[in-house]
């Protein structure tokens, strides 16, 4: 291959918009993190039982809840740091939210007091979903719609960078210093998409929306980004994909953790092969996702995502069956993260190229927010008894069996052209 060749391959993935959301994707991963794996893991250790780990998970719903005030970061104007722009002056804000929101979660002791670690995780999830609508409005509106891809992948794999790095940061501190060192080392991963947004200043993209000056006018920038993606033709069909296509991947893997401690993997077993082989995993998902998505289409690449994730939970009921196996963890970790990783790139993009680039934070939201909720409410209201019940064989088999839905009404959109009809300005050339 030649050096032109060799560069041509690799330029998309230097550009500095891409670069943008490799680095605002680190620091909206962490939060989730510390809320997910790291948090169910610390319940676990201090003796909590499996029914209110499992409730934790409810904790990620107000990630769900982000809808409801993501205009806010679309239309309210900042006091003095407003010249900064819209999304720097909010990423500013949204990040010092996180730090202050990880700092109190370290300072609390759920086996003292579970109602103030439930306080304190809720704030986690607030102060993480905020930043995340303005980091998701943020890396949208800094691509252009040829970037997508690219920039979407590069994305996940910051995200991965900081979930799987604040995943083992804390694992590593808290087997030497206690869960509290541990969470205050890792607040610092807000700081790259604040720095980021600092350096690369408000996207070109942006499109403002009108000054909020009636009260009919906060009206319209509440309702507005709603009104305009309803009145696309299959939009109610897209939501509904929306809602139902991540259900079995999500219920599976709010409770890997939980099959681990069964399991009785140590933290050095979970840190080197959920978080090292998970990580390495993942980076070739991503990197495959990139290559696939850019071959074969987003339609194509989205339909094939789709069944790789549903076909991974199955892995997990082999190694439940198989018992306490390093080689079955790590091909089970590695499978299940190879997907993701490769379903990261190719879905984010295609919801990503739903949004209207008037509404883009708002809309955002609504797509992110409903591609998780019913899958964590499942978790978080019934997935304790549901392990309990059929055992973590069958668990992971029912979650499988949830995902074929998804499948189903993805192909016929694609056959009846609801894919490409319900796409924002986000998604076409020329906006």
């Amino acid at each position: 291959m030649t050096k032109r060749t060799l560069w041509s391959a690799a330029k998309p993935y230097v550009e500095k918009e891409v670069l943008a959301a490799f680095a605002v994707g680190v620091s909206s991963g962490f939060p989730y993190a510390m809320i997910g794996a790291t948090l169910t893991t610390r319940l676990a250790q201090d003796g909590i039982d499996i029914k209110t780990v499992a409730a934790f998970s409810l904790a990620f719903l107000v990630y769900n809840l982000k809808v409801f005030w993501a205009w806010v970061i679309d239309g309210v104007r900042l006091p003095f740091i407003s010249a900064l722009g819209q999304r720097v002056s909010w990423m500013l804000l949204a990040g010092a939210f996180v730090i202050a929101a990880v700092v109190n979660l370290a300072l609390v002791n759920p086996a003292s007091s579970l109602t103030a670690t439930i306080i304190a995780a809720v704030l986690v999830g607030v102060a993480g979903a905020t930043f995340d609508i303005v980091i998701d409005a943020y890396r949208i509106e800094v691509l252009t719609p040829d970037q997508l891809g690219t920039g979407s992948g590069m994305n996940q794999y910051g995200w991965r960078v900081g979930s799987a790095g604040a995943g083992a940061i804390a694992l590593v501190v808290a087997a030497r210093h206690g869960w509290e060192a541990a969470y205050i080392a890792c607040a610092g991963l807000a700081l790259p998409a604040m720095l980021t947004a600092l350096f690369m200043g408000e996207p070109a993209r942006r499109q403002a929306q009108i000054a909020r000056k009636r009260l009919g006018d906060v009206w319209r920038s509440i309702a507005g980004p709603f009104e305009e993606f309803f009145a696309r033709h299959g939009a109610w069909l897209v939501l509904a994909f929306i809602l139902i296509h991540k259900i079995g991947d999500t219920l599976a893997n709010l409770t890997f953790r939980l099959l681990f401690e069964h399991l009785q993997y140590t933290n050095d077993e979970i840190a080197l092969y959920d978080v090292g082989v998970g990580f390495w995993a993942y980076i070739i998902g991503i990197f495959v996702g990139g290559i696939i998505y850019a071959q074969a289409g987003l339609k194509r690449s989205v339909l094939l995502a789709l069944v790789l994730m549903a076909v991974s939970n199955l892995s997990f009921a082999i190694l439940a069956g198989a018992g306490h196996s390093n080689l079955g963890l790590a091909a089970a970790i590695g499978f299940e993260n190879l997907a993701s990783g490769y379903g990261g790139v190719v879905v984010v993009a295609y919801f990503s190229a739903l949004c209207d680039l008037r509404f883009t934070a708002a809309q955002y939201a609504l797509i992110s927010a409903g591609a998780s909720i019913v899958g964590r409410l499942l978790t978080g209201t019934t997935a304790g008894a549901l392990i309990e019940g059929l055992g973590y064989v069958q668990f992971y088999v029912l979650t499988t069996v949830l995902a074929l839905p998804g499948i189903v009404l993805f192909a016929w959109m694609m056959r009846s052209g609801l894919v490409d009809d319900a796409l924002g300005s986000a998604g076409r050339e020329g906006a």
